[in-house]
């Protein structure tokens, strides 16, 4: 892939509006970046948001969408300080893994009933996503996890660094880029962008529409769950709220990465700088000193905007596939400058003239 190529690529432009607010926002002030709370607070803080929304970017290909990703990660966030309450000899990586596990089985169900009863995804995770709300209520009540009742090690992983990265970021890397391989290189990557692009087709095809998007909705739930275990080290202490909301976070950084909400197109990659670019907008909206209600709208005119764009790129597509499409001759046409079939009146043979003549 050439330079130029990769400059025109939709990815290119979310990076270098990346770029360009934080160069700004470091230029009215230096702290934003320079300071080094500043450096870490860059990379810390989008962590939890990259792994939701390269989850939902699976799905949101596939021509779905997943609701419920706010309310699975309140669920396993909470199931994994009761898990070091209940059972405080278990070991942080078996917590880390049962918190995972119940995310995927979330997401299973989810998937199941988009799968094999043919709901609109919309649907059934907007339930969920009160349901899966509703135990985490009935289970926590108003009962609150704090710092105290978790481990240290497991506490550090929210705050330690390597060399100068935070732990979390790297966590978030490594998913970014399985989940980008998969999607770029994998037979059944490439299957999620053909369902998505025309889900009847794909069945036609012969293509496994339903295991595919029971994987996507599982490989969704996972990271949902996965991304509780990093909010509970994050922040140290989770309540019942844990997550509320945050899926229409996750909806606009996937939109805003590129991703067609209408599915068949889009990259992970494209998905976690949209991630990136939103919460270093809400972080530095503040420090130039604009106003919470100008700070929700800005970031409601860009999801907007990415929806627009993307709408236009794909009118535009169509339409120079139905120009080439038009320009190909039909098939077992001759092509231009050639004699027709049965040879033209010059082509007669001297027989045939004679017998014109008389």
């Amino acid at each position: 892939m050439s330079v130029l190529s990769l400059l025109r690529r939709r990815e290119a432009g979310i990076a270098l509006a990346l770029l360009v607010v934080i160069g700004v926002t470091t230029a009215i002030q230096p702290g934003f970046l320079l300071s080094a709370g500043g450096w870490r607070d860059l990379l810390l803080t989008p962590s939890i948001l990259v792994v939701l929304a390269v989850g939902q970017a699976v799905v949101v290909i596939t021509r779905n969408v997943d609701l419920s990703v706010g309310s699975v990660l309140g669920l396993t966030a909470y199931l994994t300080g009761r898990l070091f309450i209940d059972a405080p000899d278990l070991p942080i990586v078996v917590v880390a893994l049962v918190a995972v596990a119940a995310g995927t089985l979330l997401g299973l169900l989810n998937g199941s009933i988009v799968a094999f009863a043919r709901v609109p995804a919309l649907v059934i995770t907007l339930g969920t996503l009160y349901v899966y709300r509703g135990v985490t209520l009935t289970w926590a009540g108003s009962d609150r996890i704090d710092a105290g009742d978790m481990p240290r090690a497991f506490l550090g992983l929210g705050t330690r660094q390597v060399l100068g990265v935070p732990v979390l970021t790297f966590i978030a890397a490594i998913v970014l880029v399985a989940v980008a391989y998969y999607l770029y290189t994998a037979r059944g990557g490439r299957q999620l962008y053909a369902i998505g692009s025309d889900p009847d087709a794909a069945a036609l095809q012969g293509l496994p529409v339903r295991r595919r998007l029971l994987w996507a909705f599982a490989l969704n739930g996972a990271l949902a769950g996965l991304a509780g275990v990093m909010f509970a080290a994050r922040y140290g202490t989770v309540s019942s709220g844990a997550g509320a909301g945050l899926e229409l976070q996750v909806v606009g950084a996937v939109v805003v990465g590129g991703v067609a909400i209408f599915g068949g197109s889009g990259t992970a990659v494209g998905a976690a700088l949209g991630a990136m670019l939103l919460l270093t907008i809400n972080r530095a909206l503040p420090v130039v000193g604009i106003p919470d209600f100008w700070q929700r709208a800005v970031v409601g005119a860009l999801i907007i905007g990415a929806i627009a764009l993307d709408r236009v790129l794909a009118n535009r597509r169509s339409r120079r596939l139905a120009a080439a499409r038009d320009a190909e001759p039909p098939p077992g046409s001759a092509p231009p400058g050639s004699a027709p079939p049965g040879g033209g009146p010059n082509d007669a043979g001297p027989d045939d003239r004679e017998e014109a003549t008389a």
